[in-house]
């Protein structure tokens, strides 16, 4: 797998600065533009300034990059074009050219191919609402299961079913904590009554803690549940009904498989007024913070 690294990615491998690895289907299938822009340029902006250099990986024209330079990222974020890339479609990108927007799944694979440890999303994918019907259950839970790393995100995306997805991540072997809480937070909002996971207190907690993982040879990752802050939050009571209302819609105009989360967020994003999308950046940007001071704490 021929792997092009930007400059200051290149200059960080050589160098022994710690990388953050970030993907990029959060900024072409997750947020409209110029939001997504101005996002992906915030969140690796706060990288360099705590010392850290962001690997955001995507696919241009069937090229893998780990680290966008300018007008790359513009690219991701602009062209229509962008296709939404997962694991299984890798080499279908690479061989028909594509441009491609990795997700959790390709990202991760990608990250552990060149040696990068930690990456930040915004939320990892799961078990659907209805799954005893469609059988929709993401692959990002096949690549946590068999990609050991860290993973920062703000739980599972609140459209999903949350109590089925934590059964398969325990089925599956992989590692959950929660960053200063015991519940698993449902995305936008804090809360999910998921009770029981374990609590970590610290960044350093959650390095050492997948140090010992690695030590004790599990093919797992180690996934970490950091609620979005409480000032930017939607509370659950007040979502539910909304997503309640988008899974409808999504049903009557037949949309699933990959396209059925962006299809999903859309129409959340309409009937919170915008209000879904600020939440979305205020945690994606919480978690790459996080994820900066493991990657610190881990060189």
């Amino acid at each position: 797998m021929n792997i092009n690294y930007s400059k200051e990615v290149q200059s960080a491998k050589e160098s022994g600065i710690p990388i953050l690895a970030l993907e990029s289907t959060i900024i072409s299938h997750g947020m409209p533009f110029p939001d997504n822009l101005e996002f992906a340029q915030q969140g690796e902006s706060l990288c360099r300034r705590n010392g850290v250099a962001p690997a955001t990986i995507a696919i241009l024209n069937g090229e893998i990059h780990v680290g966008l330079e300018a007008g790359q990222l513009a690219v991701i974020a602009e062209e229509k074009s962008v296709k939404k890339v997962s694991r299984r479609e890798l080499g279908m990108a690479m061989a028909e050219k594509w441009h491609g927007a990795t997700t959790v799944s390709s990202t991760m694979h990608i990250a552990q191919q060149v040696g990068i440890s930690v990456f930040a999303t915004g939320g990892i994918g799961g078990v659907h609402r209805g799954v005893e019907y469609s059988f929709d259950v993401s692959q990002d839970l096949i690549a946590l299961a068999n990609i050991p790393m860290i993973v920062i995100s703000a739980g599972v995306k609140s459209i999903l079913d949350i109590p089925k997805t934590l059964e398969i991540m325990e089925t599956l072997g992989i590692t959950v904590v929660g960053y200063n809480t015991d519940e698993f937070p449902a995305f936008y909002s804090r809360e999910s009554g998921c009770l029981g996971i374990h609590s970590v207190l610290s960044p350093a907690s959650i390095g050492d803690i997948y140090n010992e993982n690695v030590s004790a040879r599990l093919s797992s990752a180690m996934l970490v549940a950091n609620p979005v802050p409480e000032k930017d939050e939607i509370p659950a009571n007040e979502m539910e009904s909304i997503i309640e209302s988008a899974c409808k819609t999504a049903a009557e105009q037949n949309i699933i498989g990959k396209e059925l989360t962006p299809f999903l967020l859309k129409e959340i994003v309409e009937k919170t007024s915008g209000r879904s999308l600020e939440t979305n950046k205020a945690l994606a940007i919480n978690n790459i913070n996080l994820g900066i001071q493991i990657a610190n704490g881990l060189v």
